[in-house]
């Protein structure tokens, strides 16, 4: 199972590497009407909403993919470190270091486009 999930791995890493330029980064304006909670006249929180979540978006591509791979198992599949660490054949020491560097890396480039204060 561990050798499929590393082939599998492998395989989208290259394909995010060739592909990279093509990934749509913004969600449709349906999604966003549609997301429970949102307010039926509220464009600029929409507007705002969509703003930050591109920005979160391209700040994590830019991440090192070693960084990215954990914020994403760990932040995003909310998978824990030591499925994780089986995920990606490293030890959990790793997945917490990797999943730090990502972690403060992230909030460099968000605080740096203003998405946090």
């Amino acid at each position: 199972m561990g050798f499929l999930l590393g082939v599998a791995r492998n395989h989208v890493r290259r394909w995010l590497e060739r592909d990279r330029a093509f990934l749509p980064l913004a969600e449709s304006a349906e999604d966003l009407q549609n997301t429970p909670g949102a307010a039926a006249g509220d464009l600029l929180g929409d507007l705002t909403r969509q703003e930050n979540i591109e920005a979160v978006r391209r700040a994590v591509l830019t991440l090192p993919p070693d960084d990215r791979e954990v914020v994403a198992l760990c932040d995003l599949v909310e998978i824990d470190y030591s499925a994780a660490a089986k995920i990606l054949g490293c030890p959990i020491g790793t997945v917490r270091s990797r999943l730090h560097h990502g972690r403060t890396m992230l909030v460099a480039k968000l605080r740096a486009a203003r998405c946090l204060a």
